[in-house]
């Protein structure tokens, strides 16, 4: 069975995805990696390629045309993932605000602590964000707060895309199903774990805001995931059957 595969979401990061995987790489133990490109005019698929044509088959490309959204990116790389039987996936962007030297505790979390979910967390002790205006981070944690009391999400840092999953989490989730492609499919995400029965862990991370390229976030972003919150809470039900041993 292939073990760990770290999905990372693409649209113009020509400037970021060479030196990204080169890291991802390099780390013990060994992690694959699966670029998913939603049809990026800057290049960013042919850097892609040029690696994986030295990466002795650890690096993947699924090609897409257009932006089609974060979740459905996510969802088509599950499904990629799943159907190569890799035990541990990740979701991580691309632009080093995550540390991928981080991707090795995230895994340890599920790996070795039981974890079925890891997430990289800005909120607990521990983590915390580098780089932010004072009043950038307090309308993040705001959100998290108000998701965690609409949701009843016993998870810190609610819309974090730095996460681990086991396979059969995965498996176990109707991932067709996923109704938000926005900031809101990470959210979605964590509910739809926690309602299955699955354990969630928090790993403390720091976040740093991208040096190269430019951010994806926009109004309609935090605007699908305030007003998503609250149709989550009433559309998605509870599955009462426990979660599969793992």
């Amino acid at each position: 069975m292939n073990e760990r595969l770290v999905i990372i979401p693409t649209y113009n990061e020509k400037e970021n995805i060479r030196d990204m995987l080169t890291h991802v790489l390099g780390l013990e133990p060994e992690f694959h990696v699966l670029v998913v490109d939603d049809g990026s005019p800057d290049g960013t698929a042919a850097i892609v390629r040029e690696v994986q044509a030295g990466a002795n088959g650890r690096v993947h490309l699924l090609e897409r045309k257009g932006k089609l959204g974060l979740g459905t990116a996510y969802i088509a790389g599950f499904h990629w993932a799943l159907e190569r039987d890799y035990g541990f996936i990740f979701e991580m962007d691309a632009d080093f605000s995550h540390n991928p030297d981080d991707l090795v505790r995230l895994y340890a979390a599920c790996a070795e602590g039981g974890a079925d979910m890891s997430v990289g967390s800005r909120y607990v002790k521990g983590g915390r964000v580098n780089d932010w205006a004072w009043n950038r981070i307090l309308l993040s944690w705001s959100a998290s707060q108000y998701v965690r009391a609409v949701l009843g999400l016993g998870v810190h840092d609610t819309t974090a895309g730095f996460v681990c999953y086991r396979a059969n989490t995965l498996r176990a989730l109707p991932l067709d199903q996923i109704r938000f492609i926005g900031y809101a499919f990470q959210i979605e995400m964590k509910y739809r774990v926690k309602l299955a029965g699955f354990r969630i862990q928090e790993v403390p991370i720091t976040f740093i805001d991208r040096v190269k390229g430019k951010s994806k976030m926009s109004a309609n972003i935090f605007r699908e995931a305030f007003l998503g919150v609250v149709k989550m809470r009433f559309t998605i039900k509870q599955e009462n059957r426990p979660a599969p041993a793992t």
